[in-house]
């Protein structure tokens, strides 16, 4: 089996903290010529970011920002215009009737280049309340703790 050869662009890793993970998306994104060049460049930043699915059945990505090209000159693009994701139907489908309950929202975790074509990872989570948040920094805490006294233990 061929090894995929992916390149992290940037990563959103506060939304693994500020909410739930229930079930992750790969999905394509709409994009013009200077947004790549830029991408490849790595000025792309997720920390605001979130999907959403519009009247026309697309599933769009506001709030991305992609710093404009260098050279872009006069064809360069808006840094933070909206963005199609490119889903099949199916999925689209799905995605709608759980975002319609409640308090489910579309997160991109991560963006990124598999065999040159920019992918992003899309979540469909729920936010975490102030005390699952504290849950899991203590739960996080415990794990570091019992391997490193297994490390120490070890040796």
């Amino acid at each position: 089996m061929k090894e995929q050869s992916i390149k992290v662009i940037a990563e959103n890793r506060k939304a693994r903290h500020d909410y739930e993970i229930h079930e992750t998306y790969e999905t394509g994104i709409a994009l013009v010529g200077t947004e790549v060049k830029s991408l490849r460049a790595g000025k792309a930043n997720l920390k605001d970011a979130y999907g959403a699915v519009n009247k026309a059945g697309e599933v769009v990505l506001y709030n991305m920002h992609i710093s404009p090209y260098e050279q872009g000159n006069q064809f360069n693009h808006e840094p933070l215009r909206d963005r199609k994701l490119l889903m099949h139907k199916s999925e689209i489908k799905k995605l709608i009737g759980k975002t319609k309950e409640k308090g489910y929202t579309l997160v991109p975790l991560k963006l990124y280049f598999v065999h040159g074509l920019v992918k992003v990872e899309l979540a469909l989570a729920t936010g975490k309340k102030l005390y699952d948040k504290r849950r899991s920094i203590a739960e996080k805490s415990a794990k570091r703790d019992i391997d490193r006294a297994m490390k120490m233990r070890n040796r």
